[in-house]
């Protein structure tokens, strides 16, 4: 008799282990799905021609070949419920975008059915593309030209954007916000000013050398020479990977 609560014990125990057993595949099977990483450009909800795509390509592709920094352009028909900043650092997990030594890679995502918009930022490029930063091209670059339904105009914008920010070129794109602002008419541009404030903190960053460690971002802008061109390694999308970057949920979402 004096065993008895110690076996009652004991089947509390084993039914609670066989409930949370039994609640696993089905908190497996709510884990969102990712398209396949097809290319450089996922073009899933369908919103770019093949023409848009192929420049789009080309662009993405000669600034890994520059700077190793990969940016991948993907549009989603569906968000499957969840917020975009969780679906995002999730995909960049999923695909690896970035180098696994650099975590160099930056997903634009575009949810066009949600009305959501997201810049997300690998980990090693958080000091270089800033969340101010981001959230600067989004709302000047990239919002207006969605809310005109120009979506094609708004990535090309937005991936144009970006690739000035990894390139040592973020004053262009603060200087484009800041007219944009006197145009409209807008008082103190404090975004701007904490943009600048950022193009400072780069400058610093890329001459100590990235900051130590084994994923330093290498010192210096990354320079274009007489524009985009194109390289030795493969062509279009085929073959494009990732190279195991990994994302903490860095970067800026917007909506319209």
């Amino acid at each position: 008799m004096r065993y008895r609560p110690i076996w009652a014990a004991f089947l509390i125990v084993m039914l609670g282990v066989a409930a949370v057993c039994a609640a696993a595949p089905a908190s497996r099977a709510a884990e969102p799905s990712f398209p396949a990483l097809t290319g450089r450009v996922v073009d899933d909800a369908g919103l770019l021609t093949p023409e848009d795509k192929a420049a789009l390509t080309a662009e993405l592709k000669a600034l890994e070949e520059k700077s190793s920094d990969q940016l991948v352009v993907v549009t989603l028909p569906s968000l499957q419920g969840y917020p975009i900043e969780t679906y995002g650092y999730q995909l960049g997990r999923h695909w690896g975008i970035g180098t696994k030594k650099l975590d160099n890679g930056v997903l634009l995502i575009v949810a066009p059915n949600e009305r959501k918009v997201r810049i997300e930022v690998g980990y090693g490029l958080e000091p270089i593309l800033t969340d101010a930063l981001t959230r600067i091209i989004i709302e000047n670059a990239i919002l207006p030209r969605f809310r005109a339904g120009d979506y094609p105009g708004g990535i090309k914008d937005g991936v144009r954007d970006i690739v000035l920010s990894l390139t040592g070129n973020a004053e262009e794109v603060a200087e484009r916000a800041k007219a944009r602002r006197t145009d409209s008419g807008d008082g103190v541009d404090w975004i701007t000013i904490v943009v600048w404030a950022m193009i400072l903190l780069w400058v610093i960053y890329g001459l100590s050398g990235g900051g130590g460690g084994g994923k330093s971002r290498r010192g210096g802008p990354v320079i274009f020479p007489g524009g985009f061109g194109g390289g030795s390694r493969g062509g279009g999308g085929g073959g494009f990977s990732g190279g195991g970057g990994s994302f903490g949920g860095g970067g800026s979402s917007g909506s319209w």
